[in-house]
């Protein structure tokens, strides 16, 4: 849709810059890969620490709720307050300067970080809020025959929450992999995950970045359709086994 003239249906925004956006699009999978099993991990194990503790798992509930209304962008600047190499962490530690940069650093540990904090505890909640009532007489029943506290959490809890673990992994996933904010304030200028590269794109002084902008946002639109087709796809299948 240029600004003068027709518009022309062409690839030109796809072919000007093929392996840069073949390198976004590398960069926000690994992203949202990581963030979405780093974060189921977490998840479910504060989950089961909440159903296995009654009191100080009301407070770990209390907290993980909390943490759930706090927009991104801010839960970035405190990320990065807490893990730059003049932050808190660093000063508190003193880390050698040969450790790794966790803000900007080429593995994105500040970003995956910000995403596990804040999609971990959502993860938890989805997960406590599918049980069901009978989980606890599944457990007791469990217990009864002699099986031990990890033999229950592998074969009655986790089984359980497989359903809700799998709609979650969904949503984190996709929601990772279009964010913009975290990667922005807290990733390397170089590579670009797909959202920020799109942004920084459709922003240019160059209008005829435009197309490039355009292409990038399709790519990342159709990824996460993708994504979502996928996962719905393997949850019906599962649905019909069972």
């Amino acid at each position: 849709m240029p600004f003068i003239g027709p518009p022309v249906l062409s690839t030109r925004g796809w072919a000007g810059s093929a392996g840069e956006l073949a390198k976004s699009a590398t960069v926000s999978a690994y992203i949202a890969a990581a963030s979405t099993v780093l974060s189921l991990v977490v998840g479910f194990a504060v989950a089961v620490y909440i159903l296995a503790a009654p009191r100080m798992g009301r407070l770990v509930a209390g907290l993980s709720a909390a943490t759930i209304p706090i927009p991104h962008l801010i839960g970035a600047g405190a990320m990065g307050l807490l893990l730059s190499d003049s932050g808190f962490l660093h000063r508190l530690l003193g880390m050698p300067a040969a450790f790794p940069a966790l803000v900007g650093g080429p593995w994105w540990i500040a970003v995956i970080s910000e995403y596990v904090w804040k999609e971990s505890a959502f993860v938890a909640l989805v997960v406590i809020g599918s049980m069901s009532r009978s989980m606890t007489g599944l457990c007791d029943s469990a217990a009864t025959l002699g099986a031990t506290a990890w033999q229950r959490i592998i074969h009655v809890v986790l089984p359980l929450s497989v359903p809700a673990l799998a709609v979650s992994a969904l949503i984190v996933f996709v929601y990772t992999f279009g964010a913009y904010e975290s990667p922005w304030l807290l990733g390397p200028t170089s590579p670009e995950p797909l959202p920020v590269r799109a942004v920084r794109l459709f922003g240019s002084v160059d209008l005829d970045a435009r197309p490039e902008a355009m292409a990038t946002a399709l790519v990342s639109v159709a990824a996460s359709a993708a994504a979502i087709l996928a996962g719905v796809g393997i949850l019906r299948a599962r649905r019909n086994v069972r």
